[in-house]
């Protein structure tokens, strides 16, 4: 019994994203970073979201002569989705509109992370908006599935 909880217990470990304590979910990518940003950008936009910026932060930072793993930021959103998390409480609109990076650590593994909707959800004191929480979590979870995995 305890073998196979042990499992569970890891299996479900391993096929999750990773949550960091700050909020953020990390998920791992199969792909590099200019690939992964692309992969989301067209997801994204297969999904009817706005892209309103897609930031090359290595890019801007090798220009000052700085040298950073690569690194890019999608900021994306759609007011059918944001403007009822904003009427449930308007301070939720200083994390809005959505984010993501594409970034690749130290080991030159590739990550999407984004800014967990319960974090969101707790950091602005968030109430009745349960349903449309649930729907931007299935939302972000299954758009950075499709971009990250083959």
């Amino acid at each position: 019994m305890k073998k196979a909880l042990f499992a569970m217990l890891a299996l479900l470990f391993i096929t999750s994203p990773l949550t960091a304590a700050d909020g953020v979910i990390n998920v791992p990518s199969d792909y590099g970073v200019e690939e992964t940003a692309n992969r989301l950008e067209e997801v994204l936009k297969n999904k009817g979201m706005t892209i309103f910026n897609r930031v090359k932060h290595s890019e801007s930072a090798a220009a000052v002569g700085i040298e950073l793993r690569k690194t890019e930021l999608i900021i994306f959103g759609n007011p059918k989705v944001g403007s009822p998390l904003m009427k449930c409480q308007q301070t939720v609109a200083i994390d809005l509109p959505q984010k993501a990076l594409v970034w690749e650590d130290e080991a030159a593994k590739v990550w999407v992370s984004y800014n967990d909707p319960r974090y969101l959800e707790k950091r602005h004191n968030i109430t009745g908006c349960e349903e449309t929480l649930m729907k931007v979590e299935k939302a972000l979870a299954g758009i950075t599935k499709s971009a990250a995995t083959k």
